[in-house]
């Protein structure tokens, strides 16, 4: 049973020497509101009220309780009243983790947009393509592409990201263009190094997601990363949609097997299970899943 409502309990008797209004000011059952006052007398064994069937009334001790009691009661809904109006007109700092190719190119526009609208809000923006630690780094809110790993976190999805396999024309130039993902054996790839199997790269083949092997000389962390070593021709990448969209449209690269793309990826915001969401941050991820910039390529 919470002390602070125990408290009030017996504040709010002895004011009104009265069980019932007490249980009317509390929106509670006059029977609870005696089970609240009996439960403190119990817990500080010491008698605060002198109750009779017509009168309620101080002990000595419930007088200097109730001096002591009704300054914290105050200071309590001074703060409760104060975070409330805080979260309301949206103030305070916002800890965000993005890839840093999604952050820069999606993610930091969007940011932009929920700034203008929310001028007491701080942004600490860490993009970085290593998976951090949310709960040790201080992580308020993580934005992941690809599989979710982490089941100790709770995710909202805020849309989907095609994988897109490319390569430059002067690459297939030179090293002819593959007819069918099984064909990807026989060329230099760039392994992702963020993935579980780095050297597996799934299609759907027939109606069925098909594992194929690769190989490349090229192993690389950051999708932007493999989108420029693709772009200049060295080999070829399996990229997020959006890390080369400029470049499909302009020719530097050429995508492969758009027949045989599987299902996208999620993107999501992520924040731990235990740790209750303050308004800014509630607000932040609506914000983010209704913007239509942030994956306007998904599936």
């Amino acid at each position: 049973m919470d002390k602070i409502d125990r408290m009030r309990a017996f504040a709010l008797v002895a004011k009104n020497a009265s069980f019932t209004v007490a249980a009317q000011r509390m929106g509670r059952s006059a029977r609870l509101v005696s089970k609240y006052v009996a439960d403190l007398e119990n817990a500080l064994g010491v008698q605060l009220l002198n109750r009779t069937t017509r009168s309620v009334a101080l002990t000595d001790a419930g007088a200097t309780y109730l001096a002591l009691c009704e300054p914290l009661l105050d200071g309590f809904d001074e703060l409760e009243e104060r975070v409330k109006n805080e979260q309301a007109s949206l103030r305070g700092v916002i800890h965000i983790s993005a890839p840093t190719g999604f952050g820069t190119l999606r993610l930091a526009p969007s940011l932009a947009r929920f700034a203008a609208k929310h001028p007491n809000v701080e942004l600490d923006l860490q993009f970085s393509d290593r998976r951090v630690s949310i709960v040790d780094e201080g992580i308020d809110l993580a934005i992941r592409i690809g599989p979710m790993r982490d089941s100790s976190l709770k995710m909202r999805q805020l849309g989907r990201m095609p994988l897109v396999v490319c390569a430059s024309p002067a690459y297939l130039e030179r090293a002819g263009t593959p007819a069918h993902p099984r064909t990807l054996a026989t060329h230099e790839c760039i392994l992702d190094g963020n993935m579980t199997e780095p050297t597996v790269w799934r299609f759907r083949i027939e109606g069925q997601e098909e594992a194929v092997q690769v190989t490349g000389r090229f192993r690389m962390s950051a999708p932007a990363g493999s989108a420029r070593i693709a772009a200049a021709g060295a080999a070829i990448a399996r990229c997020p949609a959006y890390t080369v969209a400029d470049a499909l449209k302009s020719g530097k690269l050429v995508e492969l097997f758009a027949e045989h793309r599987v299902s996208p990826y999620v993107v999501a915001a992520l924040f731990p299970q235990n740790r209750h969401l303050t308004t800014r941050v509630r607000r932040l991820i609506d914000h983010l899943a209704s913007d239509p910039t942030l994956c306007p390529d998904g599936a």
